[in-house]
């Protein structure tokens, strides 16, 4: 099963409630479970209010979230001057801002995060799905595995 979502948005606060509820509705359909599709929300929401504070080039940005099998990807890509993740300093314990890089780091399984200069930047996260007994995804990624 290959499920993709491509969403062009414009660089204000209200894209990112709809972006989430784009995404755990397609998860929700699927029967990911709920604490699953509760650790993606967060992290695209870091990564996507991330992009609207700090890209400061471009009008919008892409969300690309990629389902495959038990596995979903997204990524989130800005036309802004880009960044280093590894010179981020670690936000002050306690601290109510600045803590969106070590959030998305402790709730993803994977995450990446890329700079290009002169195109901007790309956050990669990726987690493991755990589907609902019975549910339409657990039954499309059975059907793709080899004992399925």
């Amino acid at each position: 099963m290959d499920i993709s979502l491509d969403l062009l948005l414009p660089r204000e606060t209200a894209s990112v409630p709809a972006t989430r509820k784009i995404l755990d509705a397609s998860l929700q359909a699927l029967g990911v479970a709920e604490n699953i599709r509760d650790d993606i929300e967060v992290m695209l929401t870091e990564a996507c209010t991330n992009v609207i504070k700090h890209a400061r080039r471009g009008d919008d940005y892409t969300v690309r979230a990629v389902i495959h099998d038990e596995r979903c990807v997204i990524k989130v890509i800005d036309s802004g001057r880009g960044f280093d993740a590894a010179r981020v300093p670690e936000p002050d314990a306690g601290a109510e801002t600045g803590r969106g890089l070590m959030i998305m780091r402790s709730l993803a399984d994977d995450v990446r995060f890329d700079s290009y200069p002169e195109d901007g930047a790309l956050v990669a996260l990726e987690k493991h799905l755990d589907y609902a007994a019975g549910s339409i995804g657990g039954r499309l990624a059975e059907s793709r595995s080899p004992q399925g």
